[in-house]
């Protein structure tokens, strides 16, 4: 017979208080999770949907990038876009990120990369967009959470991209001429398309996301491109990519990491590759900085 539901909150409380404990790491916790829910997203989903992953991440983990976590919103059109801004806490304006989640929403583990980037010096923004389907929070199961993402208008999605990037740039702690964009798989493919229609965006960064098959003419910003050797429909695009950005005139340089399948960087998911996550976010930062 499936465990209750209630015995298996009971068990995702226990592995949330031994994670605020220290006796789980982030890694460990979902490693739990996973094998209460029987999958990734599963897990991740119970973690938003529950509310779980709110009380998971205390404050100490901010603390610990010397950093201020807050949930925000900022309008696009009719809506409002929920996102969750990481600022530095040192004086001054800091060169921005926009973090774009995967297709499993804006989880733990993209608000963890964001407080990476704040630690690193930058004022991160991770907007979630599933904002016009209610919220990452509001999906109740793995189903909710694609059938959501399958109704998000294309161009909609990339409208609520532009406004963060226009509530970031207004922002007084953030160099307004220094706000990139990042993207992961599903999130990949808007980074580059942010760069298609935002002539201001100052960097963007690709990790094993397709490439837009129309705007690159109108791409300014270099773009920075991470692929995984054994995803083959997606990193086989990349020579074509070159190609194409070359003869635009445009700044494109890709990596392909060996042995890795997508989902690379994710130090939460089954395809996680240590080696290739560090080397990537070391090329990632000297990106964002130069």
């Amino acid at each position: 017979m499936p465990e209750p539901i209630g015995e298996k909150m009971a068990d995702i409380e226990r592995s949330v208080q031994l994670y605020r404990g220290g006796r789980l790491n982030r890694r460990e916790l979902l490693r739990s999770l996973i094998a209460f829910t029987g999958s990734y997203a599963a897990a991740h989903l119970v973690l938003e949907s529950r509310g779980v992953a709110q009380s998971a991440n205390s404050p100490s983990e901010a603390a610990d990038a010397d950093a201020n976590a807050e949930t925000i919103h900022y309008p696009s059109g009719e809506f409002q876009v929920e996102g969750y801004l990481v600022s530095p806490k040192s004086l001054g304006q800091h060169a921005a990120v926009i973090v774009i989640h995967e297709e499993r929403g804006l989880n733990d583990h993209i608000r963890d990369v964001t407080r990476r980037f704040a630690a690193e010096g930058f004022v991160a923004l991770a907007p979630d967009l599933l904002s016009r389907a209610g919220g990452t929070a509001k999906m109740k199961d793995t189903r909710e959470l694609t059938a959501a993402f399958a109704r998000l208008p294309l161009m909609g999605v990339i409208d609520d991209l532009k406004a963060g990037y226009a509530w970031l740039a207004e922002r007084p702690e953030v160099d307004p001429q220094k706000v990139s964009a990042i993207g992961f798989s599903w999130g990949g493919w808007r980074s580059f398309m942010l760069a298609t229609v935002e002539p201001k965006l100052y960097r963007a960064v690709v990790f094993y996301g397709t490439t837009p098959d129309y705007g690159l003419e109108n791409v300014r910003a270099p773009v920075l491109a991470h692929y995984a050797e054994m995803d083959y429909r997606i990193t086989g695009n990349a020579v074509w990519t070159e190609e194409t950005m070359r003869g635009f005139g445009k700044k494109f340089q890709y990596y392909v990491y060996p042995g890795t399948q997508r989902g690379f960087f994710n130090d939460t998911g089954p395809r996680y590759n240590a080696a290739a996550a560090k080397l990537a976010w070391t090329r990632t930062l000297e990106f964002l900085r130069n």
